[in-house]
């Protein structure tokens, strides 16, 4: 329970002294929006570390330098734990906004955070504005901004994915950018397999190599989705952790 409430006041204090933060980064990007953005980019990976730092993980990530430097990227997870935003975004080398529900905008202090590090919000219920969900996702990625998303659409309850989403996949079919695959191995076990309780474990996080629509086959690029789950099914059953 200590580290469940330790993750917990980071996360509080995180959010309380950020309100003057989001005060200077908002004046910062008056006349420099890209040191305003790499600045807030990085101020959140190092409280994501700290707090996987405090969860005891032992964290092993793979094929980090398969992650094209010089352009955007579609990066896509499986997904077990709450964790796995931590996990991933605090290894991401530029500008990064993930893809999450509707609901998160509720939580004052949270969403304007995840509005400035350019997430997307997705109401599951409304097939309009999921549709300028994905536009919206589409004009970060043609403007340098990678998008991160859970295809499968919640968390597995069980540790096996579910079938992607197919219609996740069109940020990257219609700018053409870059597929990268993401493989999360025992996330879970970090805290939800015996929530609340927060225990030590062994993580791996394999970056699969990039994925460019326009190189696979026709039947290929018309269940991108499918394929993309299964070069994933591929790393996590590389390591399967007892």
């Amino acid at each position: 329970m200590i580290r469940f409430v330790l993750v917990a006041l980071i996360l509080l204090l995180y959010l309380i002294l950020g309100i003057p933060v989001l005060l200077i980064e908002w004046v910062i990007g008056r006349w420099n929006p890209r040191l305003r953005d790499i600045s807030c980019l990085r101020m959140v990976q190092t409280a994501f570390k700290l707090i996987l730092w405090v969860t005891g993980a032992d964290i092993t990530y793979i094929g980090r330098e398969q992650i094209p430097k010089d352009q955007a990227v579609l990066y896509i997870c499986n997904h077990n734990s709450y964790f796995d935003i931590l996990l991933t975004y605090s290894q991401c080398p530029d500008l990064t906004g993930y893809v999450a529900k509707s609901e998160m905008l509720r939580y004052p202090l949270l969403r304007d955070w995840m509005k400035r590090l350019y997430c997307l919000f997705l109401d599951r219920t409304d097939i309009r504005a999921g549709l300028q969900t994905i536009l919206t996702g589409i004009d970060h990625i043609k403007n340098g901004i990678s998008i991160c998303i859970f295809p499968e659409g919640t968390r597995s309850r069980d540790g096996k994915m579910q079938p992607f989403k197919e219609g996740s996949m069109k940020m990257a079919t219609k700018t053409g950018c870059a597929i990268v695959p993401i493989a999360i191995s025992n996330s879970a076990e970090i805290m939800e397999n015996h929530f609340p309780k927060i225990r030590p474990c062994r993580v791996i996080v394999e970056y699969g190599a990039p994925i460019y629509p326009k190189e696979l086959s026709k039947e290929e690029q018309k269940f991108i989705g499918a394929y993309t789950q299964k070069q994933i099914q591929s790393m996590l059953d590389r390591h399967q952790i007892t």
